[in-house]
């Protein structure tokens, strides 16, 4: 019995000493929380500071002599200066709609148009591809510089063999595209900061609009229509001009130009006022809640295009500009704090007009495609690429090149209950978008041979319901209403119910 006894013992103490070094460790390399992600489950890049380091970790456990060796020793008592923060959120999606128009990602896709066979039949989709995971991370810091990053990344990206067409012809399987979605990066970037100027270099949202300042609160994946959502590698340079009442913050950029023959990138810049004594509770997207100031933000761009002569064989090139201005504004009406939301209210309003901007909104296109150049008189097609995505600039009859013109209105409400067993909350939005001139220059537009399936109009509303049943656990229940005009007069309406199940952490 004596015999048997013994080896349990050493197992036992073993196992003991690992348990000892392991929580050791953990104590010692774990990052301090720092709560929830804000704006649409994306922090901003945080600021750098230093991890205290852990205390020396207690003496080990005596094992008995025995033939087995002793454990390994602890942990040394200083830590790295960097650390890593893990955030994210689990989403699942289970979404009906009217038309066989959109995949789980609705954006400013082309409805169906009315009477069409896709008009008379729903559609089913459940996903989980805007799951999200994303890493904070803080590195050393002096007296004058805090370095700082973001890796974010979610399961929204492009298959390698296509996209399931609207029209229910998959260039790749539904099951592939649903089941098995593309992992990507969303955000890839660092920072540094100065007391004089901020640097940000990489994958981020977009200067134009300030984004994710002014993103309105719904259930279905972002961006709605008419809204600015925009990622995209740049170089920024920034300052906030601090007071107690009010900050102020300038800003410059030099972004991923749309088109990469242009040969120039593209430039924005924004300026925005910040009211720190005015705050209300705002839940950017689905995932992301916090408290915010008012503000009122107003940026802009400037961008170049660059494509060959509309000729069989172009020995020039035409030019054009393209610009947009964004107007964005967050009003806390009915006030809240961190610890009391009962009864808040808060508004959020965009309104953005330009041309050639149709890639900073989501998969706005207008239904337009950029015709290719023209064959010689024996049929034979000209070698040249137009490089250059669908919905920005076209050819006119005349084979000159134009932007295509865009205005949007966004406006969006949120109302939070008074507390409860549970933190429940509605929102709304409403947007209108317009181009005033794709009908007078798309190629072959008029009489007859207008395209049924390019539109000029569209118009969006929602209504959301949010219950967080726990910190964790998050449900929505969403209604949507899509419209869109085209230029034979004939509309496309799209209704969608969505339920969403959301676990951040």
């Amino acid at each position: 019995m004596q015999k048997h006894i013994k080896p349990v013992l050493y197992v036992l103490f073993f196992a003991l000493n690992l348990l000892h070094v392991a929580t050791a460790r953990a104590q010692t390399v774990t990052a301090p929380s720092e709560g929830q992600p804000s704006s649409e489950g994306t922090p901003p890049l945080p600021v750098a500071e230093m991890v205290t380091p852990a205390p020396s970790p207690a003496p080990m456990l005596m094992m008995p002599a025995s033939p087995i060796p002793a454990a390994p020793p602890g942990p040394p008592s200083v830590t790295s200066k960097f650390s890593a923060t893990f955030y994210g959120f689990v989403e699942a999606d289970f979404i009906l709609d009217s038309t066989q128009s959109f995949n789980d990602l609705a954006g400013n896709a082309v409805i169906a148009p009315s009477g069409s066979f896709a008009a008379k039949h729903d559609r089913m989709t459940f996903g989980q591809r805007n799951s999200r995971l994303g890493f904070k991370l803080k590195g050393p810091e002096s007296e004058m510089i805090k370095s700082s990053g973001i890796a974010e990344m979610d399961f929204l990206g492009n298959q390698p063999q296509g996209s399931p067409s609207p029209a229910g012809s998959p260039a790749v399987s539904e099951a592939a595209y649903f089941a098995s979605p593309t992992f990507r990066i969303r955000h890839m970037a660092l920072k540094f900061e100065t007391p004089f100027v901020d640097i940000l270099a990489g994958q981020y949202w977009e200067l134009f609009g300030w984004q994710t300042n002014y993103h309105p609160n719904s259930v279905q994946i972002q961006g709605l229509p008419g809204q600015v959502f925009s990622r995209a590698p740049q170089l920024r340079l920034s300052h906030m001009f601090k007071s107690d009442a009010v900050n102020v913050e300038v800003a410059v950029a030099a972004v991923r130009p749309p088109q990469r023959d242009s040969g120039l990138p593209d430039g924005q810049a924004g300026l925005r006022l910040v009211l720190n004594d005015w705050k209300g509770m705002r839940t950017a997207g689905s995932a992301g809640t916090s408290v915010d100031p008012l503000s009122v933000g107003v940026s802009g761009v400037a961008r170049r295009f660059r494509l060959p002569e509309y000729a069989n064989a172009p020995v020039q090139t035409q030019t054009i500009n393209g610009y947009g201005v964004s107007v964005d504004g967050l009003i806390p009406v009915v006030p809240a704090t961190a610890t009391n939301w009962d009864n808040a209210l808060t508004l959020t309003a965009s309104f953005v007009r330009g041309q050639a901007i149709a890639d900073l909104f989501t998969g706005l296109t207008g239904g337009v495609s950029l015709n290719p150049l023209p064959a010689d008189s024996t049929g034979k097609a000209s070698g040249f690429a137009m490089d250059i995505d669908n919905g920005l600039v076209i050819f006119d009859a005349n084979g000159q090149m134009r932007a295509i013109r865009w205005q949007s209105v966004l406006v969006g409400a949120q109302y939070y209950f008074p507390t409860s067993p549970f933190r429940m909350w509605i929102s709304g939005n409403y947007s209108h978008m317009n181009s005033n001139d794709i009908k007078n220059i798309v190629v072959g537009t008029t009489g007859s041979n207008i395209n049924s399936k390019i539109f000029d109009k569209s118009d969006f509303a929602d209504g959301n319901l949010f219950v967080d049943a726990t910190q964790s656990i998050r449900f929505g229940l969403e209604y949507a209403w899509f419209r869109q005009t085209y230029l034979n007069g004939v509309k496309g309406t799209n209704h969608r119910v969505q339920f969403s199940g959301f676990y951040i952490f």
